[in-house]
């Protein structure tokens, strides 16, 4: 999957299920968005400044979470628009998770 790195579309970034699934095992963009909804460039450094922390810990030796930082979260491309779209992805990504988690409990409950 791409997502847009900036507005007028010249710029991409690959985004892979593995990304999404550390995103998601780490709980990377919860609390990370302030009450007003606005992803600027701010944002984007506190990202950057919790998984420096969490590369500093012993989360660190997570292969995943490496690759997820020099693919896309440090990638030179990335800037609050980027994040934005990948914020946008990850939502998608993590509602079909969970409609085929639903699925798949529905068919077993039968």
């Amino acid at each position: 999957m791409k997502i847009q790195a900036n507005h007028s579309g010249t710029r991409t970034i690959e985004v892979t299920e593995k990304h999404l699934q550390t995103i998601d095992k780490y709980s990377l963009l919860r609390n990370l968005i302030d009450s007003n909804g606005i992803i600027d460039e701010d944002v984007l450094d506190k990202l950057k400044l919790n998984i420096r922390s969490m590369l500093a810990s012993e989360a660190g030796s997570d292969k995943n979470l490496l690759d997820l930082c020099l693919d896309v979260i440090y990638n030179n491309n990335m800037k609050a628009f980027g994040l934005h779209q990948l914020a946008l992805l990850f939502i998608e990504w993590k509602n079909e998770q969970d409609d085929d988690d639903e699925k798949s409990t529905a068919g077993t409950a039968e």
